[in-house]
C-alpha cells in the first residue's frame, strides 16, 4: 500500500514498513495510505471555518473560544462558526437566535469581507505555484487539476497537495482539509470526510461501495425539493439509485436523472474550468423588522449601492446591468433590472437607477431585505464616460473620486452623503 508522510512528505510503501502508522523518516503520524494515492490528480481545498479562523488567527484571545461569525441582529443566521462552537451544535446558517441558545457563552463577530479577502487572496498565490488548472467555488475553496505537474514540482499530486496545505498553514496561519480523486465530485466528498486539516482520498476501486450508504442528498444537486421527491419515492440512499437503470431515473425525474445515475456510480466528467469570470458583484441586507417606508428603505439603499461601487472599483469591473433585490416578509423575492448606455462603476448612478425601481416595486409592500447587484460587466475604459447630456454625471464622478480618496487615507466613516442619514427603523 502506497503511503504518504504529510509532514515531511517521505513516499514509502506501508505494507513493509515496520510501522505503517507512523513515518519511518521523522516518525510523524501524519500518515496517508491508500492503493491509488499516487495514481489521483483533481484535488479540492477547503479551508477550515474560514471566517472564524481567520479571526482567531488577528487575535489570539479567541483561540480557545467559541467563535460565531454573524451580524448580531434578531433574523442573522450563522455565516460560519469555529469547532468549538460546531461541539455545541452550532452551524453555518443556523438562525443566531438558536446558536445562542446553544452555545451562549460564544464571541460574535460581524463578518469583515475585506479582510477575508486579503488572506483568500493570499491562500490563491500559493495554489498557483502548483497548478493554472485552478477553479474557485468562493473565498474558501476550490478545485484544482494537477495532472502533468509530476516533472514540474518533482512531487507526485498527493505530494503537492500535502505540501501546499503545509504552505498554507504556515505563511496564512490558516488550516485547510484536502480532498483528492479522480473527478471532481468525489474529490469535494472526500474534503469533507476529515476535518479539520484532514486529507481524504477517494479512488476509482472503493467509489461504489463508498456511495451506496451515504444519503441521496450528498450528491451534487440534490436540493430540497428532489431530495423529498427522492425520499417519497423511496430512495434515501446512494447505494438504491445505483440499483436503478438510466431510463428509468429519466423518466422520474427529467434531465436529474441521468446525472443521478451517473454520480451515484463515482462517474463526473466535469473538467476543472480555471479562470472562470465573475458574473455579478451585490451586496444586500436583511432588515430586523419588515420596513415598508420608502424613506427608510431609499436610506438603505444608498450604502448597499456604496459598497457595490467600492468592490467593483477595486476589482477594476464595471457593469451595465443594474438590478435591485427585494424579499417580502413572507419571502417572496422580487427582482427588477436596468441595462445602462454604458458601463459604470459610480455608487451615485447605481443609486439613480435603482431608486425609481425601488419606488415603483415598493407601493404598498413591506420587506425583510433589500440588494443591488451589478453584471453585463464592459471594459473600464469605457466606464462612465462623459456625453452632451452628462455634465452633472461627470460632476458626480469628480465628486465620488474625491471622497474615494479622503476614505482610502481616514476611513470609510471619514465623509459621507446626507442620504446616508435619513431615519432608519
Amino acid at each position: 500500500m502506497q503511503a504518504l508522510c504529510r509532514h515531511c512528505l517521505t513516499l514509502f510503501d506501508a505494507t513493509a514498513a515496520t510501522e505503517a502508522h507512523r513515518c519511518p523518516k521523522c516518525r510523524s503520524p501524519r500518515v496517508l495510505r491508500h492503493d491509488e494515492l499516487f495514481s489521483l490528480s483533481l484535488a479540492h481545498v477547503d479551508c477550515d471555518a474560514f471566517y472564524a479562523a481567520v479571526e482567531k488567527r488577528d487575535d489570539p484571545s479567541l483561540a480557545d473560544k467559541p467563535l460565531i461569525i454573524s451580524h448580531d441582529s434578531a433574523r442573522s443566521v450563522v455565516s460560519t462558526c469555529c469547532y468549538i462552537a460546531r461541539m455545541s451544535g452550532v452551524r453555518s446558517a443556523m438562525p443566531l437566535f438558536k446558536a445562542k441558545r446553544l452555545c451562549p457563552q460564544a464571541v460574535i463577530l460581524p463578518p469583515d469581507m475585506m479582510k477575508y479577502r486579503a488572506a483568500s487572496k493570499e491562500i490563491h498565490k500559493l495554489f498557483q505555484k502548483l497548478t493554472p488548472d485552478i477553479e474557485p467555488l468562493s473565498l474558501d475553496e476550490a478545485f484544482l487539476d494537477l495532472a502533468g505537474t509530476d516533472r514540474l514540482h518533482h512531487r507526485n499530486p498527493a505530494q503537492s497537495m500535502a505540501w501546499l496545505a503545509r504552505e498554507i498553514q504556515k505563511e496564512t496561519g490558516i488550516t485547510v482539509s484536502v480532498g483528492l480523486s479522480y473527478n471532481k465530485y468525489l474529490a469535494k466528498l472526500a474534503s469533507d470526510l476529515d476535518k479539520p486539516n484532514g486529507f481524504a482520498v477517494i479512488g476509482r476501486a472503493e467509489a461504489t461501495s463508498f456511495l451506496a450508504p451515504r444519503p441521496v442528498s450528498d450528491i451534487w444537486g440534490v436540493g430540497k425539493a428532489l431530495y423529498k421527491k427522492l425520499v417519497s419515492d423511496g430512495i434515501t440512499t446512494i447505494g438504491q439509485l445505483q440499483h436503478r437503470e438510466e431510463a428509468d431515473l429519466v423518466r422520474r425525474y427529467g434531465v436529474m436523472g441521468s446525472r443521478l445515475y451517473n454520480l451515484s456510480r463515482g462517474q463526473d466528467s466535469r473538467k476543472v474550468t480555471a479562470n472562470q469570470e465573475t458574473k455579478s458583484i451585490s451586496a444586500e441586507t436583511t432588515f430586523l423588522t419588515d420596513i415598508g417606508d420608502l424613506d427608510i428603505l431609499l436610506a438603505r439603499l444608498w450604502p448597499l449601492c456604496e459598497k457595490v461601487s467600492k468592490r467593483l472599483k477595486t476589482t477594476e469591473m464595471a457593469g451595465k446591468t443594474i438590478t435591485l433585490k427585494l424579499k417580502t416578509g413572507n419571502f417572496q423575492t422580487i427582482t427588477r433590472s436596468h441595462s445602462l448606455g454604458q458601463p459604470t462603476q459610480l455608487a451615485e448612478t447605481l443609486y439613480r437607477c435603482v431608486k425609481p425601481m425601488l419606488e415603483k416595486a415598493a407601493e404598498g409592500k413591506n420587506f425583510r431585505l433589500i440588494g443591488v447587484g451589478v453584471s453585463s460587466f464592459g471594459k473600464l475604459a469605457d466606464a462612465d464616460r462623459p456625453t452632451l447630456l452628462s455634465s452633472g454625471d461627470d460632476r458626480s464622478k469628480q465628486v465620488e473620486t474625491a471622497v474615494d480618496r479622503l476614505r482610502a487615507k481616514f476611513g470609510d466613516r471619514v465623509i459621507g452623503k446626507g442620504r446616508g442619514l435619513a431615519p432608519r427603523k
